[in-house]
């Protein structure tokens, strides 16, 4: 066994792989917060733990730099299948992958791994399902105070929870402004995923992010999903939409059976080991 590590980034959005048939680690709360620090560790968005083989699956951890872990991450799952092309876990350009949100089904678009396709699965916007606190119904257009402010949003599951608030204008700082507090809204009972949204015509939006476990992130997979399919519900755009991120741009396409199909760019960053220092405050 080693005790190495791999970066890759898509659009921004940075995950470290640990593989644990290559790293025999017990990734704690705490080694997950001091790997994924910017400052006292190798720093990223999160962890990605796998591949862990189960009979015929492929199973994948999603991990928060809060140690929680994440149901799905879009991103995440297109840097992860890129890793198993890298080292040759998979021969098909089209395989199925487990996580705690779900099946998704990938398809690699090149020879490298560096444009990959999803199948994010379908939305629900009922609110038992997201979760949202309150009697069952889908949560389009409703009305959240946060902090003492009215917004509208609309609230949806594509596996993980999300809440999308269209604005006539959106910034980096106005989701660093709000995002702690609809994270931690007593009306999402395991907290939740928040969108800022901006239409800009029938086929593009402007969307800044705030994850859940997470912070402000440059660029998010299902974020990008979920507020195309919010931006959808609400009559604002049409079946293909290209998500505009600070980090980059996703394809989101929503089919006619609900099935939604992200298409975006992963690139590697970095192969490196944990120093011994590292290795040793890691592992208690």
């Amino acid at each position: 066994m080693s005790n190495n590590f791999y970066k890759y980034h898509a659009l921004g959005n940075d995950y470290i792989v640990i593989d644990p048939n290559k790293t025999e680690i017990d990734l704690t709360e705490e080694a997950i917060k001091i790997i994924c620090h910017r400052n006292l560790g190798i720093g990223s968005d999160g962890i990605l733990f796998g591949p862990i083989f189960e009979e015929d699956n492929i199973n994948l951890k999603i991990l928060n730099p809060d140690g929680s872990e994440a149901e799905k991450s879009g991103n995440g799952i297109r840097i992860f299948s890129k890793y198993l092309v890298d080292q040759n876990y998979v021969e098909n350009k089209k395989f199925k992958l487990q996580t705690l949100g779900g099946e998704v089904a990938v398809e690699v678009l090149d020879d490298t791994g560096n444009l990959i396709k999803v199948d994010m699965g379908t939305v629900t916007f009922q609110s038992d399902l997201i979760p949202v606190q309150g009697e069952t119904r889908d949560v389009v257009n409703e009305n959240l105070e946060v902090n003492g402010e009215d917004f509208k949003v609309t609230c949806l599951s594509i596996g993980n929870p999300h809440c999308v608030i269209p604005r006539s204008e959106i910034s980096k700082q106005l989701a660093l402004d709000l995002g702690p507090y609809v994270e931690n809204h007593e009306m999402f009972p395991n907290r939740i995923n928040m969108q800022i949204l901006k239409v800009i015509d029938k086929n593009n939006i402007e969307i800044e992010i705030y994850e859940r476990g997470a912070g402000y992130t440059l660029a998010s997979g299902s974020s990008s999903c979920a507020a195309a399919n919010a931006a959808y519900k609400l009559g604002l755009v049409d079946r293909n939409i290209t998500v505009h991120m600070p980090g980059g741009e996703i394809e989101v396409e929503i089919k006619e059976d609900g099935h939604v199909y992200m298409t975006g760019g992963v690139s590697s960053v970095a192969k490196g080991d944990f120093t011994s220092d590292m290795w040793l405050e890691i592992r208690g």
